[in-house]
């Protein structure tokens, strides 16, 4: 059971939307035209769009639209059939499903109280003997259009064996017009047409996708009959092309495959990509969904639909500075630039991302990273669509120079900051000061914004302009999660395989880990391995500052051990911020040599301004003072 003060985060379903958050109603209501208009009756419409486009919903909105219009259209019905092949039993034939769904619909308005109805209903059931039911006999055992008939007997009396049903142009005019007597039949007067609408074409196989537009060929020739075919055309036209056996020709509309759907679908309506605003609005509008009360959220919804007939900007909404909405619309602008161009206007890939986005956030909460939600929308921009620079920054990761790094990566792309206040001054010629360098094992070159030396891709540069600005220390242990998602490792390649033990022992929180390192293992290295130990643990204690407990005692048993490892020792203590200082790591140095260490606390002196760190800073120097008789 969830802890009523827990956090939760929502996801969107990736079900049909039932709110038009994308001001599709306009190809909607277009499509809606066609069908109510008489003078194209039969008519045939494509919804075309690509993966995710929003196809479905817009069927959704198509459906609405032609209910709302059919109460004042002489107070008859239109009766709508929904469809997808793709669902289609494989079992069945998908000309013989199609058909099936049709008159399964149709069987449901013939009112047998009546003797019309009953009438009607033997036109329909002579019609079903025309279906090739020796197909799909399976069919006649599990669809509803069996529990329409009068019983099971009846319907397995209408199979026939007859190979050639449906399978001849003779049989197929012979289907059509008895179909086309049966909508005229008294007992459907009361239906102002039929609106057949058809979802997931271009997710089937080529015989799947030619058998059902050849389905639709039949009903075309009758009076009443409509239908709206949402499926992403190239991909169709691709399917009728391997099926006929055609030559590949994408540039030519007058294709045989294009010629062949064209006869069928009189007039294709394009579902256009979002825009720029259109993602904004999206974003904003999926974000605020659970922020707001349901009256507050239609108006929402109105204002941007209304800003985006105006040509105006979300900049003009209303929004309270302290309330939910204005955090949300922060988000939702910084990310609108790269997932416009990197999801190239696509709904559903956005609304994946935003539920990537609430996964990433719930997880991490669960396992205590407390990260911002705009860091985390950040990280996932690295993570999701940015991939390569992904990988790099896990490489910093893996080899402790995360930090340093990103603070490189930070000047590179919004320039030199005037100061930081426990560090010395970082500079545009100078992004890391000597000791930080030094203590990352790398001659980092200057990471400038004149693009001579700059060590970063541009794409890295744009994201690292995302606010908010990210602190290595605080998201390391979320990019570590990142990486078990992605199943990479993170694993500092630079540090010998012979050490990585040694130094995963010495970086332990666990004391029995760090005991079972011996002195007389650490004395016993190459001098060049002891060296190498101190800055992997002088990087690791720079990334992250929580566990300095461990790997400054580490370093100093080292040196302890190996005393030509004091230059480096140095080197990685006074590339330790000041402000990320505990007291417990300061009073170590109580009974150490102040020659070697007091040019390291002198700088830490310098550079702090927490109390507790000059209080401790004293008390060593104290001790020190003690020990030499002062």
């Amino acid at each position: 059971m969830r802890n009523k003060n827990q956090t939760t985060y929502p996801l969107w379903s990736d079900e049909p939307a039932t709110q038009d958050l994308l001001a599709f109603r306009a190809v909607a209501e277009t499509a809606a035209d066609a069908i109510f208009d008489d003078g194209l009756d039969p008519v045939a419409i494509g919804l075309s769009g690509a993966w995710g486009s929003g196809k479905t919903s817009v069927l959704e909105l198509i459906k609405r639209e032609i209910e709302e219009r059919a109460k004042f259209d002489d107070c008859k019905k239109v009766l709508v059939v929904p469809t997808q092949p793709w669902r289609y039993d494989p079992a069945v034939g998908p000309k013989e499903s199609l058909i099936s769904e049709v008159l399964r619909a149709l069987s449901d308005e013939f009112d047998q109280t009546d003797p019309v109805g009953k009438s009607g209903m033997e036109a329909f059931q002579k019609l079903v003997k025309k279906v090739n039911w020796s197909k799909a006999v399976k069919m006649v055992a599990r669809t509803t259009l069996t529990a329409q008939l009068p019983d099971l007997e009846s319907v397995m009396g209408l199979v026939s064996d007859d190979p050639v049903s449906l399978e001849s142009e003779n049989s197929m005019d012979a289907f059509r017009e008895e179909f086309e007597n049966l909508l005229e039949n008294p007992a459907l007067q009361h239906l102002s047409r039929v609106v057949v609408l058809v979802d997931d074409l271009d997710r089937c196989l080529p015989d799947t996708v030619v058998e059902t537009l050849e389905a639709i060929r039949l009903f075309l020739s009758a009076r009443g009959m409509s239908f709206v075919i949402a499926a992403d055309e190239d991909r169709v036209a691709e399917a009728i092309q391997l099926k006929i056996n055609a030559a590949t020709d994408d540039a030519n509309d007058e294709s045989p495959a294009r010629l062949y759907l064209h006869k069928i679908v009189q007039t294709t309506i394009p579902l256009p990509a979002l825009s720029r605003f259109d993602t904004e609005a999206y974003l904003l509008l999926l974000l605020a969904k659970d922020s707001v009360s349901s009256d507050e959220y239609e108006k929402l919804v109105d204002k941007c639909d209304a800003l985006r007939v105006e040509g105006g900007s979300l900049d003009d909404l209303e929004v309270h500075s302290a309330g939910p909405l204005a955090e949300q619309l922060a988000t939702a602008t910084r990310l609108t630039p790269i997932l416009y161009e990197k999801f190239r206007g696509n709904p559903r890939r956005i609304k994946r991302f935003l539920n990537d986005l609430n996964v990433r956030r719930s997880v991490a909460t669960r396992r205590g990273f407390t990260l911002d939600a705009d860091a985390i929308a950040k990280l996932m921009v690295l993570e999701r669509i940015l991939t390569s620079d992904f990988k790099q920054v896990l490489d910093w990761l893996a080899s402790n120079q995360l930090r340093d790094k990103l603070e490189a990566l930070e000047v590179a792309a919004n320039g030199p900051v005037s100061s930081v206040a426990d560090e010395e001054p970082v500079t545009q010629d100078d992004s890391l000061d000597e000791d930080a360098q030094l203590a990352s094992g790398t001659e980092q070159k200057s990471a400038s914004t004149d693009g001579k030396s700059n060590p970063f891709s541009d794409t890295l540069l744009r994201w690292a302009k995302l606010p908010p600005t990210l602190d290595a220390a605080e998201i390391s242990g979320y990019l570590y999660l990142a990486a078990s998602f992605a199943k990479i490792e993170v694993i500092d390649h630079d540090l010998p395989e012979r050490l990585r033990d040694i130094a995963a022992g010495l970086s332990s929180s666990s004391k029995l880990d760090r005991a079972g390192i011996t002195d007389r293992e650490l004395s016993a290295l190459p001098e060049q391995d002891a060296r190498k130990l101190v800055m992997y643990l002088g990087r690791r204690t720079r990334d992250q500052p929580n566990i300095q407990g461990y790997t400054v005692n580490s370093m100093l048993r080292l040196y302890e051990c190996q005393p030509g490892t004091r230059g480096d020792l140095i080197s990685v203590l006074r590339a330790i911020p000041a402000s990320d200082l505990e007291f417990s790591t300061l009073v170590m140095f109580k009974d150490l040599d102040r020659d070697t260490f007091g040019p390291v606390l002198e700088k830490w002196k310098a550079a702090s301004s927490d109390e507790l760190v000059d209080s401790a800073i004293q008390q060593v120097e104290k001790a020190w003072s003690d020990s030499h008789g002062n």
